[in-house]
């Protein structure tokens, strides 16, 4: 694995390195995926729930705010829950 070189400013402005399973937030697309790893300079992100992985330049991500991390993990919990 790769460590990231370039810091990452979350919502809030504070510096961030994401670490495998962190809950970040693509700001391109303001998706939100889970940190599967990091190849090259990219981080690689996935759907909470599951999916394909996407690449993401560090400069591109940040931390979610507490409403969008409520709202992931909602998202994932609803398919177990019938809803």
């Amino acid at each position: 694995m790769v460590k990231m070189t370039a810091p990452t400013p979350d919502a809030y402005g504070h510096t961030v390195s994401p670490g495998t399973g962190a809950l970040m937030v693509d700001r391109r697309s303001g998706k939100v995926g889970v940190v599967m790893g990091h190849v090259g300079r990219y981080v690689q992100l996935r759907p909470p729930g599951g999916g394909l992985e996407w690449d993401v330049p560090p400069e591109d991500i940040r931390t979610p705010t507490p409403t969008e991390e409520l709202s992931a993990k909602v998202a994932v919990a609803n398919p177990r829950w019938g809803r």
